[in-house]
Parts: C-alpha cells; structure tokens; sequence
C-alpha cells in the first residue's frame, strides 16, 4: 500500500504560517486584497481555498472563488497582483492552490475598512499595516538614496539606546532621546540605509534592534 503523501497534502499538513493561508471560503474582494497585499510586499505566498481554520479540506464551493479573486488583484490592489492558480485532489474535494509572488518593483496596496488604499505586510500568519519608515525605506532603498550620517552625540545616544534596550519602539525611543518625530524618523531611516539597525514588524508593532546579532 502506497501511503506517501501528496504534494497538497504536505501543504495543508504545514497549517497557516508567513508564506501560507487558508480561506474556506473567498466571500470579500475587498478583504483578501489585503492578504494579496501582505504577501506581494513581504515574501510572496499561497492561498490554498477549500480548506478550513483548522486544515481540514472542504473543497472550493464554484468558481465564483476564481472571479472574487481577479476582483481582489485587479480592482483593490495597486498594482494589480499577478495570480498563478493550480486546481488539487484531496479526499474526493477541490483545493485551489493560488501562488502570489514577492513584489520587488513596486509596494501593493489593498483597500482597507474604509476604502483607503493602505500598504499591508505578512508577519506570520497575519496582515499588518505597514508604518511609515517601512514604506520609505522601501523606496528609499530602491530610489538608491546616499546617506551620509554625522556622528554626534545625538547619533551615538541612539545607537547607544537600541544596543541596550533593543527591540525599542518609536515611542520609547522617542522617550529616551528627547526629540522631535521628524529627527528621529531621519535617524532611523539613515541607519536602516546602512545596514546597522533593523525594523521588526510584529503583532505587538514595530521595533527596532541593530542588525546581524
């Protein structure tokens, strides 16, 4: 008896994580746009439709699901998000397999409760707005932007905070430092052009440590 898995079963068996996620059900354009977003503007990922929470298969209810996902790349997410379908067998049922890959030329957008466009990023298994320094580090690094940081004693007390407090939010920063928003999101900004310190987006928010430790 042949009891080696198959390719969709192995997915499925890797329950929901950063490049995964399950949907029963496509019912909302708008709402998985945002999950379009997420994986275009972090590491790219699959959808896999017709499987419950909990992984248990149940197979895709029509096609209608193909025609609200087109909606969700084509009219709520800027750019358009390319979709690769493949259709699985399991259990007698139809699982779609739907890959997104990573975006490198442009952030996506997806419309959020309100309608506004706003750019998402996937930390494990779940869709987090992006902040403002994620978005301009983005572009900036992508735009090639120069830096050059003078190392004064502003520059050395925030190196200094991140190495002994890290992972420090905005506020906390702030805090320590005593200064204005705008200097600090340049500080923070040239030293994530460099490569010294790092952004962590997380359930919780987002944090900043130096990198490669």
């Amino acid at each position: 008896m042949n009891s080696k898995k198959s390719y969709i079963e192995i997915l499925i068996e890797q329950g929901e994580h950063q490049t995964q996620d399950f949907k029963f059900e496509i019912s909302d354009s708008k709402k998985i746009a945002r999950t379009l977003s997420a994986f275009s503007n972090t590491n790219g990922g699959r959808l896999l439709i017709g499987v419950k929470d909990n992984g248990v298969p149940a197979g895709i209810r029509s096609y209608e699901e193909i025609h609200m996902l087109e909606a969700a790349a084509q009219m709520y997410c800027k750019p358009e998000v390319p979709l690769k379908y493949t259709e699985w067998q399991i259990e007698g049922k139809k699982i779609l397999e739907v890959e997104i890959a990573q975006n490198n030329e442009a952030l996506v957008s997806a419309t959020d409760k309100n309608g506004d466009l706003k750019v998402f990023v996937r930390i494990n298994d779940e869709n987090i707005l992006a902040n403002g320094i994620f978005i301009m580090n983005w572009e900036q690094k992508k735009n090639g932007r120069s830096v050059d940081i003078q190392y004064a004693e502003t520059e050395k007390a925030f190196i200094y905070n991140i190495t002994k407090h890290q992972p420090i939010n905005f506020s906390q920063l702030r805090k320590k430092l005593n200064i204005n928003p705008a200097k600090l999101n340049q500080l923070i900004l040239d030293f994530m052009m460099i490569d010294i310190i790092k952004l962590q987006i997380t359930e919780k928010g987002y944090f900043y440590s130096l990198k490669n430790l």
